[in-house]
This record gives C-alpha cells, sequence and structure tokens, in this order.
C-alpha cells in the first residue's frame, strides 16, 4: 500500500525535517530528533502496510513532538507549531490541516477514541507509541525520569496495585504496559508483542537483582 512522494513533497519533508531538527536539538530526555526519527521510520513502515495518505503520515511523525506539553510549561502546541512551520513553507491548506489534526489528535494524556481519528492519526499514534516500549522504551523512560530527578525504584514498585506513582518504574504501570492494547493498527499490534514481553522480562530481572 505504499506510495512514493513527488520531488516537491519530498523537499517538503526534508525541509520540515531540518526544522524540527533545530527546534529540538536541545530536547533530549527521550524526546529528542532520535525519537522523532524513529517514530517517522515507524510510521513509514505502518503505512506500506496499512495504507493512509504518506505525505502527511511523514510531517505528522515528523512534526508530533515539535510543541510538546512537558517542554512548553504543561501547554501542547504542536499543532500551532505545525500550522507555523508547513505554512511557511507554502504546504498546501488540505496536508497542513491533516497533519494538525494528527499532532492534535495523538497524545496518551487525551486519550481520544480511535473513531476520532484519521488513518494517518492512527498510524503516526501507533509509531509514536511503539517508541514507547521494548528496550528503547526502556532506555527513553530512564533519560526522562533522570531529567525530572525522579527515583528509578522506589518499595511497592514490584506490582501495579502497590506502586509508589512517583518513579520511572511506576511510569511502565501507569503508561507503558497500556499502550499495546490501545494500538490501532495490526501491524503494530504485531510489532509491539516481543517489545512488550522484554519489558515484563527486565523488570523482573531488575526485581530478582534487587532482593
Amino acid at each position: 500500500m505504499a506510495n512514493e512522494l513527488q520531488p516537491a513533497e519530498q523537499d517538503l519533508v526534508k525541509s520540515t525535517r531540518n526544522i524540527v531538527f533545530e527546534r529540538l536539538s536541545a530536547q533530549g530526555a527521550g524526546h529528542g530528533m532520535e525519537h522523532v526519527e524513529r517514530v517517522w521510520g515507524l510510521a513509514k513502515r505502518i503505512q506500506a502496510s496499512e495504507g493512509g495518505q504518506l505525505l502527511s503520515i511523514e510531517l505528522g511523525a515528523l512534526l508530533h513532538d515539535v510543541g510538546d506539553a512537558k517542554f512548553h510549561q504543561g501547554q501542547e502546541r504542536s499543532g500551532e507549531f505545525a500550522r507555523e512551520i508547513l505554512g511557511n513553507l507554502q504546504a498546501r491548506q488540505d496536508v497542513i490541516e491533516s497533519v494538525v489534526h494528527i499532532v492534535d489528535s495523538i497524545s496518551f494524556r487525551k486519550d481520544l477514541p480511535a473513531s476520532k481519528l484519521t488513518l494517518e492519526a492512527k498510524i503516526v499514534q501507533d509509531a509514536d507509541r511503539i517508541d514507547a516500549l521494548g528496550a528503547i522504551g526502556i532506555v527513553r523512560a530512564i533519560e526522562f525520569g533522570a531529567s525530572r530527578g525522579q527515583p528509578f525504584f522506589l518499595p511497592g514498585d514490584e506490582s501495579e496495585a502497590t506502586c509508589s506513582h512517583r518513579s520511572t518504574i511506576s511510569h511502565f504501570y501507569k503508561k507503558l504496559f497500556k499502550l499495546r492494547k490501545r494500538l490501532n493498527t495490526p501491524f503494530a499490534k504485531a510489532m509491539t508483542h516481543q517489545r512488550e514481553k522484554f519489558m515484563n522480562s527486565f523488570l523482573a530481572q531488575y526485581f530478582s537483582e534487587y532482593e
């Protein structure tokens, strides 16, 4: 189901990527440019299986964290920044609106039902959530927790029922282990089985060594 971008569309994607790189150069803690480029690659793989407008998907993946609320005083500004960036690059209005919908709709915090999302938004959301799982997801969680001064583990974190809700491991229970059930596409669900299994194995090994 993959489709090729036209030369002008490829140029738009390249220009967008360069702008995002500049804006996220100082934004690490698991939400920097490395994360964006992984999501971009994952989104293209999902699109090749599931369909959807490739241009909107690529741009949405590149722009999905450009105004993340975690780095903007709790205000989600990705849609605002996406509209500004794509407008300055003279993207078509229908493309701009499609991308703004994507970046405004996919956050875990908003928790919008799948029925409210376009196929393109579902694909970018899945790509973003895949990157929160597996070995990379563990590293990202540790990086982000450390940047916020969170302890990795507190007593009681061995299970969701008793977890502290103040540690990085508690984030596994509060969010990460809920992601696979909330994926939209069969392709994404198949991709994440091994990643989730690895995370459970990691925690089991960590707890056994901590005792």
